[in-house]
């Protein structure tokens, strides 16, 4: 008894959500199972997953565990497809532990299609970024967890660059909600007049066909640095 109370005091104590966490390396726990949900990721290989547009994938690999983009340095513009879900989905719950590189960039984009050069152009985007030492200056809507150009995420704290930390992006009809290490940092409706107010006001004001393919492929952005993903699952929600 006094063990387990030592136990709970210590996890009550811990600043990170990480810290009590059960997880096993890209494996569902029990709990996980019976809630829905399903892996991404088998630890060992791609599969379910293919480049944006059937492009090459050469800059994503397994690597100890993750999915590891090693972005393209000097080579940005020769291997720049993103990483998407070979299925599609509507209606979800997607979770998975990510990691950027010191000034990096990068984002998970959802709600994907592939009838635009660039995937960022069909769909939302979690924003993954490294906001302290990004070397240029960033706008609130740039931010770690935002939905990007869209909606800032003003309450999110992420861990430092180098460091996991845990997204949590659910979709549920119209409604979408942004979490981060265990937060809920953002909130939106698809589609209303606020959200119709920001696109048309903000960078996606050309862009007429942004968000409006609701079934759409999960993805990861290559955007020329490294960042690494991990534990990644998916409920889809009736």
């Amino acid at each position: 008894m006094k063990s387990n109370f030592l136990l709970i005091a210590s996890c009550v104590l811990m600043t990170t959500y990480f810290s009590c966490r059960n997880t096993r390396e890209n494996q569902l726990t029990m709990s996980q199972k019976a809630e829905g949900f399903k892996s991404l990721f088998d630890g060992k290989t791609l599969d379910g997953w293919r480049g944006y547009q059937d492009k090459s994938t050469a800059s994503w690999f397994v690597d100890n565990g993750t999915i590891h983009c090693k972005g393209s340095d000097a080579n940005y513009g020769a291997i720049t497809a993103d990483l998407i879900t070979e299925e599609t989905y509507d209606n979800f719950d997607f979770q998975v532990d990510y990691k950027i590189s010191p000034k990096g960039n990068s984002g998970i984009l959802y709600m994907v299609n592939e009838d635009h050069p660039y995937s960022h152009e069909s769909g939302p985007e979690y924003q993954i970024i490294d906001d302290v030492n990004f070397p240029e200056k960033l706008e609130t809507w740039q931010l770690t967890a935002a939905n990007y150009a869209m909606n800032a995420a003003p309450d999110a704290k992420p861990n430092p660059a180098g460091q996991w930390n845990h997204a949590r992006i659910i979709k549920n009809g119209k409604h979408v909600e942004h979490w981060l290490n265990g937060q809920k940092v953002v909130e939106y409706e698809l589609y209303s007049d606020d959200w119709k107010k920001r696109k048309e006001e903000g960078k996606w004001k050309d862009v007429a066909a942004y968000a409006t393919n609701e079934k759409g492929h999960i993805t990861f952005q290559n955007h020329g640095s490294e960042a690494w993903f991990k534990n990644i699952m998916i409920r889809e929600l009736p």
